[in-house]
């Protein structure tokens, strides 16, 4: 049976403030909770007796109900799925071997949880196992942006740092690292030299990259429209400009 007291206590993780708190994360949808719970630590499964039948996930407290209309009572949307979730935060270190050694991404002040999601899932599709988010970046345990991952949160890193700890990270590693942006005044990204490893910054919906952020980006790159010279939309969205590049930083392996 669903409780009084366990449908506030999901509902009061809506909130990032709770969320740290707790250090817990709600999950919904049977896709992302089933992914998610082979590497997080799922503290409670909320989920239809039917759905149970034919799904063994480990769980500290396992609640059941009869129908979706009882979830959907903790459920962040309007319309619930068959499986509820908490599962416990992870929190991974950030190293200056973890810049040397890898492609990473840093997410500079983006802030719609859909957007969020969307990166990470573009993350986990290109092998990008690393992603740090710097202020004014939306929660990725926000329930809107963990339902966007569609469980790709089980393989991607999440790192939140200041600007000011990146910014050391990256002073202090034994060799330089190039770190790209995307400019309208950058180098043609299909025909720029792109390298294995480094850091790909990607900015805010409407603002771009912060200048203190811009200050340390050493190649700029640009994704052009085509054909070329012709009007069209002001920009991308940062979700399908990160996709593009991800990809082509990919296709050179």
């Amino acid at each position: 049976m669903l409780s009084k007291n366990k449908i506030k206590f999901v509902n009061a993780l809506f909130l990032k403030k709770n969320r740290d708190e707790q250090q817990l994360f709600c999950a919904e949808g049977e896709k992302c909770v089933t992914e998610l719970i082979k590497t997080f630590e799922c503290k409670t499964l909320i989920a239809t007796n039917e759905w149970l039948l034919t799904h063994a996930l480990p769980a500290e407290e396992l609640i059941s109900v009869e129908t979706t209309e009882e979830i959907k009572k903790a459920s962040f949307f309007k319309t619930p799925s068959p499986v509820i979730a908490i599962f416990k935060r992870k929190n991974h270190q950030l190293t200056h071997d973890t810049l040397q050694n890898n492609l990473v991404l840093v997410l500079d002040g983006v802030q719609d949880p859909g957007n969020m999601g969307t990166i990470v899932r573009i993350a986990d599709w290109f092998g990008i196992r690393h992603v740090i988010c710097l202020e004014q970046t939306v929660d990725v345990y926000n329930p809107k942006a963990v339902q966007a991952t569609m469980g790709a949160l089980a393989r991607v890193k999440m790192h939140y740092v200041t600007k000011a700890e990146l910014f050391t990270l990256i002073k202090h590693c034994k060799t330089s690292i190039p770190v790209y942006g995307t400019f309208l005044e950058g180098e043609n990204i299909y025909s720029a030299e792109l390298t294995r490893n480094g850091i790909i910054i990607m900015g805010n919906e409407g603002n771009g990259i912060s200048d203190e952020v811009k200050a340390h980006v050493t190649r700029k790159l640009f994704i052009p429209s085509y054909p070329q010279g012709c009007p069209t939309s002001e920009s991308l969205n940062v979700a399908i400009a990160t996709g593009i590049v991800c990809s082509e930083f990919r296709r050179r392996l």
